[in-house]
């Protein structure tokens, strides 16, 4: 069978510029100066970078030093997202979502949901109190929604109270309790396509369809004004020291990673360990040179902090 050869062009694309640098790429844009930094990124990210997938995502997703492409974003989110970039994960769900394809966003969403994205408990939540690409849930779909507004997301309040009058009082005490499960990480999201034990609700499909579908608001799926512009990845010096902080232990594993994500980037180079014993995990912040140093550390992070010695 005769093979065939990619074009010259084509090929040419895998080859890393000399000097091409995510974290080059990064300080480029802090600078203001996107092409540069879409420069500085894309051969890191055809080479499978996810860093710089990312980050080349929001470049099109912005149109910062390239045209806005939400295709190219999506696509770039997705290889991203395939490889575990959390904040790739959270915009790919969303962006699926925005172009239609709900049933594929669903599974993205579960996951961001679980992490405690609040946008994404909020989009969620809606497609499960529409039945829109996933079954409909009352008591999920609150419990999804009462997460996003304790998260501080104002319109996930709204869409609340819109669900008040529609669901009964059984099915939203349901949904509170949910919503206390999935904090405490007791409870997490099901994926689509898991088989659980579904949520009874006391509505009727009958009555169910005459409620009146709520809607996202588009805010909730644009970027956040400029002062709250998305976080663009770069690659901190790790730190290599034997002293610890320990962030928080929990049942789900899945949870404390969740919290590595909102934490690491409040930690300079700091390496996430998981230690399990008693049915739990504990999330420690590795590398800190000494005491003073993990003390300083606990500090800054908004969490229930103890240092940890060698």
């Amino acid at each position: 069978m005769m093979k065939t050869l990619l074009p010259l062009a084509l090929f040419a694309l895998a080859v890393t510029p000399a000097g091409a640098d995510v974290k080059a790429g990064v300080d480029a844009w802090g600078r203001g100066d996107y092409t540069r930094a879409v420069q500085e990124w894309r051969g890191p990210a055809i080479q499978g970078d996810p860093d710089a997938q990312f980050n080349l995502a929001q470049a099109y997703k912005l149109g910062r030093g390239v045209s806005v492409d939400p295709a190219q974003a999506e696509s770039w989110f997705r290889k991203a997202a395939d490889q575990g970039h959390q904040q790739a994960q959270d915009n790919y769900g969303l962006a699926l979502f925005q172009s239609g394809h709900k049933e594929l966003a669903a599974p993205w969403l579960f996951k961001s949901a679980d992490r405690g994205e609040a946008r994404a408990q909020l989009v969620l939540g809606t497609m499960l109190f529409n039945g829109d690409g996933v079954p409909r849930d009352y008591p999920r779909a609150y419990a999804l929604m009462t997460r996003a507004s304790q998260a501080g997301l104002q319109s996930a309040g709204t869409t609340l109270a819109q669900m008040d009058q529609y669901i009964s009082a059984e099915d939203r005490q349901r949904g509170m309790t949910l919503a206390q499960e999935y904090a405490a990480g007791s409870v997490a999201p099901n994926l689509p396509g898991v088989a659980v034990k579904p949520v009874k609700t006391v509505k009727t499909e009958k009555v169910a369809s005459a409620v009146k579908p709520v809607a996202i608001p588009p805010s909730v799926l644009r970027e956040p004004a400029p002062r709250s512009e998305p976080k663009i990845a770069a690659k901190p010096v790790a730190k290599t020291g034997a002293w610890r902080v320990q962030l928080g232990a929990f049942r789900d594993r899945g949870n404390a990673e969740g919290l590595w994500a909102q934490m690491r980037g409040k930690l300079g180079g700091a390496g996430p360990a998981y230690v399990t014993g008693g049915g739990v995990t504990r999330l420690q912040a590795t590398g800190f040179a000494d005491k003073a140093e993990a003390q300083r550390a606990c500090k800054t992070v908004a969490a229930s902090c103890v240092v940890v010695a060698p």
